[in-house]
């Protein structure tokens, strides 16, 4: 039978350590696999005398990456792992792997990942779990899951005090629950807050979801319920056991709650869209329906308390409506962006529970270790080490500004795992600062040895299979690889990676530098001007008049430069090369602005009008359209202000125009700033920004982000705006910066534009 697994975990049983793997079956039941296994760890076999006598140790074929041979030591539990290290490291003795989890260490011995088999058809079965098999034989296995997944909500008073309702929202299963002295026709009524919890603690072990989630469900949801389960005296069993759920509340913005629900995933929906690289406006819950699913909530965000308690007391059908809204509104977000299914393609790539598959150091190390054993070869130990000297970025090249045509834009594919699978950089391969014959030496003078490694090994197989599974037109598996692909280099930067290497790290960027500066150059050779380059993008300013022709220049330019790489790599480094320069797309027009009060050009900074299936889009990048801290009315100013100077349309009359118009009102919903509070507002003391004034003003500061306009008596928040709004400073401060960065290169000026009596025109020339 094969199963997927949620949570792997240990128990003591007996006395004795056991790892305890709960999941979902093919079958679609729960299970928990229970298999007795010995903690452990690895030191040189020259230390042996400094084991204590109490330690059991055996002797192994295992090397350290000094070739010398490694013995394996025994502890009763795994909480003496750490004991026995630290003992060991005081004495000199070097410990290896001993930072490994327990139950991965199971996992990655067995070679299991996400899936497994489970072999025997013996098992029980107990209030929580529906199969449990005791010591069963495991193996590797693959299998996508279909999991029953509950979105919660619950409502509360204004005061945060009272309980009033819980709505569940599953495919299958839609229930609410209500506190109310009169029956409520679409919900069950409860008397007090002690019966609803205890029915909702009813309904999720007899429902079983192998997956809680909601909106903010842990800082929010079920930290009111812990605290509520617990004013009750109710035990807060939620999970596969017996055992009291357990939240770790983090207060730092820059640190993420936890969960501990035995046997059950707690997954919170912002939790999932920004572990999947999902950007949004803001993370509400409103701003995220309507930008998915073209849907509003029920209730505005602004009055949200004030109306909640008003509905609780005068119309409880219409809270139950709003509650249970917003429980299947999370689940609907999830479904349409499959931010779940991504994760449970990284968790079947990587090994890591779908809570923990954004952890890019314990996915590496999922599938490095698994690779290194089966050479024959033990890591070090994790531990956190300092940056000797700083981590090299990626080449940015200053730009040359202008408004060009035609402008052909390639960049390596890939670029940093191509690097790595080139120059054989991987930590078994790294000599340091090593000069030698017959390795790979990088810009930064960091050596590598030729024989095969295993991270450029580990991102070949990688390569390979997002290549099978585009054909096969599996995007979550493609994408979830390019994640992963990703990662390698910010893993090898992080001082918390057990390989951390500031030599090694910066040979990937310094490779990277190189070789756009190479391609530069051997394009200016072949009478190619170059006027922009990006860490793995070169912008090519082609001279040629049609936009079709230029498509075909670029693709052209790539395969000539492609051949250039296979000699050179090949005759410098005897190496195969695996670097790839594609062609990426044309700008029919294109921006490159200058910096602000200087004459150099801009970097990061650009916009383009491309042709798309016949169709002309502006792109931003690193523009203000595209900056949270810019206003829509900056937005919407720039795209048009571009796009008119794109097709040589005369820009006067508008800009006047949309300066009335801004004076008149009529973009008033448009000037609203939104900023981010990282820490309590009592801890700006040395400097004061406009967003921290603005949510001063406010009685209770209900979200991280502050959304204010400017009036004329300063920053104020939107929710309790008194001034007049001071449209001044968005001229000023909003628009004309952004119409000076354009006009400079027709040498005029906003000020030109808004203040002349004729139409200024800037295209006679």
């Amino acid at each position: 039978m094969k199963g997927f697994v949620l949570y792997p975990t240990y128990r003591i049983l007996n006395g004795k350590p056991h790892v305890l793997l709960f999941g979902k079956l093919e079958n679609g039941q729960s299970f928990l696999t229970i298999n007795s296994f010995r903690p452990y760890f690895y030191i040189e076999e020259s230390h042996l005398r400094a084991i204590p006598k109490e330690y059991d140790y055996t002797k192994t074929e295992y090397k350290n990456f000094g070739n010398e041979k490694l013995i394996k030591v025994f502890t009763e539990l795994p909480q003496d792992v750490p004991k026995l290290r630290g003992y060991l490291e005081e004495r000199s003795v070097e410990c290896y792997e001993a930072d490994v989890r327990f139950a991965y260490r199971f996992l990655i011995d067995n070679n299991i990942k996400s899936a497994i088999e489970i072999s025997g058809e013996d098992y029980e079965q107990n209030e929580y779990v529906d199969r449990i098999y005791h010591e069963p034989a495991i193996t590797a296995a693959y299998l996508k899951p279909s999991l029953k997944v509950f979105s919660i909500d619950i409502e509360t008073s204004k005061n945060g005090k009272k309980l009033y309702s819980i709505s569940i929202f599953s495919e299958n299963f839609q229930r609410s629950l209500i506190v109310n002295k009169k029956k409520t026709k679409n919900a069950v009524t409860f008397k007090d807050e002690e019966s609803l919890l205890e029915k909702f603690k009813e309904i999720i072990i007899e429902e079983d979801p192998d997956v809680i989630t909601g909106w903010s469900v842990i800082d929010f949801d079920l930290k009111f319920l812990m605290e509520k389960f617990k004013q009750h005296k109710i035990s807060f069993v939620l999970g596969r056991t017996d055992q009291q759920c357990k939240l770790k509340i983090e207060s730092d913005f820059f640190k993420t709650s936890k969960s501990d629900f035995q046997g059950r995933l707690v997954l919170d929906a912002i939790g999932m869209l920004k572990g999947s690289f999902i950007q949004l406006e803001n993370y509400k819950l409103s701003t995220a329906a309507s930008h998915f699913l073209n849907q509003d909530k029920l209730i505005d965000d602004y009055n949200k308390a004030e109306e909640i308690e008003s509905l609780y007391k005068k119309n409880p059908e219409a809270l139950i409506e709003y509650n249970l809204k917003d429980a299947q509104l999370v689940l609907e977000i999830i479904r349409k962006t499959r931010v779940l299914d991504l994760a449970i393609h990284r968790s079947l790539l990587t090994g890591m529970p779908l809570d923990r598959v954004s952890a890019s150091i314990a996915s590496f190390d999922s599938l490095y270790l698994r690779r290194l054993k089966e050479r024959g070869y033990v890591a070090p130990s994790a531990s956190f080490k300092n940056k000797e000297t700083r981590i090299t970025g990626g080449y940015v090249m200053e730009s040359f500004p202008g408004i060009y045509e035609n402008i052909i834009i390639l960049d390596f594919k890939s670029l940093y795992p191509s690097i790595i699978r080139t120059f054989n950089i991987d930590p078994l391969t790294f000599v340091g600062k090593n000069p030698g014959r017959n390795l790979i030496v990088a810009p930064n003078r960091a050596a590598f040895k030729k024989e095969p490694g295993l991270l450029p090994e580990i991102i070949a197989g990688l390569m390979e299979e997002r290549e099978k599974v585009k054909r096969e037109k599996d995007e979550l598996t493609s994408y979830a690889i390019k994640i992963l692909l990703n990662s390698m280099f910010g893993v090898m930067a992080n001082p918390s990676f057990r390989f951390f290497n500031t030599d090694m790290a910066n040979a990937i960027t310094h490779f990277g530098q190189f070789l756009i500066k190479l391609t530069a150059e051997e394009m200016k050779k072949r009478g190619y001007e170059v006027i922009y380059s990006d860490t793995d993008s070169i912008f090519v300013k082609s001279g040629i008049e049609k936009y079709e022709d230029a498509e075909t220049e670029g693709r052209k330019i790539a395969g000539i430069m492609n051949a250039f790489f296979e000699k050179y790599i090949s005759s410098t480094y005897g190496t195969k090369n695996h670097l790839e320069l594609e062609f990426e797309k044309v700008y029919k027009v294109f921006l490159m602005p200058k910096i602000r009060s200087a004459e150099a050009g801009a970097k990061k900074r650009y916009a383009g009008l491309r042709v798309i299936n016949g169709e002309e889009k502006i792109e931003f990048t690193g523009m203000e359209s595209r900056r949270r801290d810019w206003t829509d009315l900056a937005k919407k100013f720039q795209h048009e202000l571009l796009n008119k100077i794109f097709h040589k349309e005369e820009v006067s009359v508008y800009v006047k125009s949309f300066i009335d118009d801004v004076r008149n009102g009529k973009y008033d919903d448009l000037l609203v700033y939104r900023k981010s509070i990282r820490k309590s507002l009592e801890k700006y003391t040395k400097t004061t920004p406009p967003h921290v004034k603005a949510a001063r003003k406010l009685k209770k500061v209900g979200s991280s982000v502050i959304e204010y306009v400017i009036t004329e008596d300063g920053p104020e928040p939107i929710q309790n705006k008194k001034h007049k709004i001071d449209y001044n400073h968005y001229i000023n401060k909003q628009l004309k910066p952004i119409a000076d960065s354009i006009l400079i290169f027709y040498n005029k000026k906003f000020d030109d534009l808004i203040k002349g009596s004729r139409q200024v025109s800037l295209f006679n020339f």
